[in-house]
């Protein structure tokens, strides 16, 4: 099994930027595709990014392409969110989530394992 936490979210002016950080448990983390999902008030989870396995392919969500960049360090077992230009709207709870296979899934139901969140407040 996977256990997943979240670190390094905050407060920060829009414009800022934050990197969320994600420490997986567990001896086969390459196995895993990752990725980050958020939840706004009065919204259901949003798929933000995802990344394979071995870190060689990524993809975002069209609300933060070319602001938001996902990274994995698989030695270390841990998943990046590195979120530049940041707006009110990007607002939320931010979670970490893997799911056994080599890539991800945009569906909140196809992963295995999720993290608590660390929540994301921007600012304007």
């Amino acid at each position: 099994q996977v256990q997943l936490v979240e670190s390094g979210g905050g407060l920060v002016q829009a414009g800022g930027s934050l990197r969320l950080s994600c420490a997986a448990s567990g001896r086969t983390f390459r196995n895993y595709a990752m990725a980050w999902f958020r939840l706004a008030p009065g919204q259901g989870r949003e798929f933000v990014a995802g990344i394979s396995g071995s870190g060689g392919t990524t993809s975002t969500a069209v609300s933060v392409k070319g602001r938001f960049t996902i990274s994995r360090d698989n030695a270390k077992n841990t998943v990046f969110l590195q979120m530049n230009s940041l707006k009110a709207e990007d607002t939320a709870v931010y979670y970490c989530a893997a799911r056994f296979g080599s890539t991800w899934s945009t569906r909140e139901s196809e992963y295995d394992y999720w993290g608590q969140g660390t929540q994301v407040t921007v600012s304007s």
